[in-house]
């Protein structure tokens, strides 16, 4: 086993594809390929399971990956310290549903610990996309959130994915709103009120089941309803139509400016939203300081 094996499997883990790697590590895909079988023939396990959709982390895979990352770097500490080599370009992944907190974390990360060079993602997505991510770790940590209607599910799968949930906050379910909108001026609204507004939640693909909704009280009906992909139409749709989404009420001004307030919605329901992932796996330094952002940016104490 080689170093240069280990950097190997960790290109084709964060590309998802053989082909893409091997472009980005300027070799061939057969060399790229051949690399990763002899390793695979010299652990006796398969790290990667192949089929005709492509390529992805084992169980087996998965476990594999977290060390090689240890040990990738480790030598990069020891190339920095002793052979004043030029630091390599950070990793860091998140899958977060659609929360502006999430975004404030990110940026204060790399705020703090961006280097001259970076490769880190934010991914917005659907929920059983964010499970499958931290699965396979694509991505390090994923957030979303469990409450009565969803918690059994949702741990079903965390458990059989060996996922395990943190908890960051408890909120009330509020309402998002435009400023304009004729319930803006409220201190509390019933659901009974929303009844003649456009209701606002994010599709869920395939995947559309109502354990999977961002959206609290996700079985309710609704005479207006529409489904978005992404934070920044349902905010528009905010507007332009005064329509509302459901979710934890919290905001950021600084990104998502003031045109946008949120308003106590009137129902006995509570929302747990946390951060998830592998319970085998230690957070590396940017997960950990990324935890940590999380908690400032949600007013929690690490």
């Amino acid at each position: 086993m080689t170093l240069q094996q280990l950097k190997y499997v960790i290109e084709v883990a964060n590309r998802g594809s053989i082909n893409e790697a091997a472009k980005r590590l300027f070799i061939s895909q057969p060399s790229l390929s051949n690399a990763i079988k002899d390793l695979e023939e010299e652990m006796q396990i398969a790290i990667f399971d192949r089929s005709n959709k492509g390529i992805s982390l084992s169980k087996e895979g998965v476990e594999f990956l977290s060390y090689a990352r240890q040990v990738v770097e480790q030598m990069e500490l020891l190339e920095g310290r002793y052979l004043n080599a030029k630091p390599s370009p950070q990793h860091f992944s998140v899958s977060t549903q659609h929360y502006a907190f999430a975004v404030n974390a990110f940026v204060s990360l790399v705020r703090e610990y961006g280097h001259e060079e970076y490769e880190l993602a934010l991914r917005e997505t659907k929920t059983y996309e964010i499970i499958e991510d931290v699965k396979s770790l694509r991505s390090e940590i994923g957030i979303l959130y469990l409450n009565e209607f969803n918690c059994k599910v949702i741990n079903k799968l965390l458990n059989s994915a060996n996922l395990q949930f943190h908890s960051l906050f408890t909120a009330k379910p509020h309402i998002f709103i435009s400023i304009n909108n004729p319930l803006a001026g409220q201190s509390i609204v019933s659901i009974d009120q929303l009844q003649q507004y456009p209701y606002l939640s994010f599709d869920q693909g395939e995947y559309n089941s109502f354990h999977f909704a961002e959206e609290i009280l996700s079985t309710l009906s609704h005479k207006k309803s529409i489904r978005v992909n992404d934070r920044a139409t349902l905010f528009n749709l905010l507007i332009g139509l005064n329509g509302y989404t459901i979710s934890t009420g919290v905001l950021s001004a600084d990104l998502n400016g003031n045109e946008i307030i949120p308003v106590p919605l009137d129902c006995e329901e509570s929302i747990n939203v946390g951060w998830i992932s592998h319970k085998n796996v230690a957070l590396s330094k940017l997960g950990t300081a990324y935890v940590e952002a999380l908690m400032r940016a949600t007013g929690q104490s690490f």
